[in-house]
């Protein structure tokens, strides 16, 4: 497995692993700290419909049944790759698994022959969020994976400094209006 650093001028540092595993899979992982409370980056992650807003390569994503804390979501992304426009659909198994911090899925039907991981939340030691996402993804045969494996590192990062630039951006909107409703 190998650690990937990564810098932004506006947020920590970005954390990511990957490890190449037999069968076309790949399992990446990438982690950042936030200044913000949990439920604020909560807030976001789960807002599924909302999501093609901030998510860059997000085509669309719909819930399509929701039981308790069970969640049914389709989802499309799309991106250029090696001059082609290449685009996936996964029905996806959500758990919202709020008082662990955690927010698991698994693929129940798409473009993957696997596809599956977590979104993780706990507490920073030094204050605010740490942000942690993970994810197991198969290829289908004939796609190749160890060439879009760069793409999937990148991707893997701007998802998280997406959702981390929402949950900052409603943030700082809700603590507007908190001032302005003083008197």
């Amino acid at each position: 497995m190998s650690s990937i650093p990564e810098q932004s001028n506006a947020l920590e540092p970005i954390e990511q692993q990957i490890e190449r595993l037999p069968n076309a899979t790949r399992r990446l992982a990438a982690q950042l700290r936030l200044p913000l409370e949990m439920e604020a980056v909560w807030t976001v992650l789960t807002d599924y419909d909302r999501l093609t807003s901030f998510i860059p390569n997000l085509i669309s994503s719909r819930v399509v049944s929701r039981e308790g804390l069970e969640v049914v979501l389709e989802q499309e992304g799309a991106q250029r790759f090696a001059g082609l426009r290449f685009t996936a659909k996964v029905t996806l198994e959500l758990r919202e698994r709020r008082p662990d911090g955690m927010l698991d899925f698994r693929m129940v039907s798409g473009d993957f022959r696997r596809f599956e991981g977590a979104w993780f939340l706990c507490p920073d030691p030094l204050g605010g969020v740490r942000l942690r996402y993970e994810v197991l993804i198969q290829a289908c045969r004939g796609m190749p994976i160890g060439l879009i494996e760069q793409r999937l590192k990148e991707d893997l990062s701007m998802n998280l400094r997406a959702v981390a630039a929402e949950a900052m951006k409603r943030n700082n909107e809700a603590s507007v209006q908190a001032e302005a409703a003083l008197p």
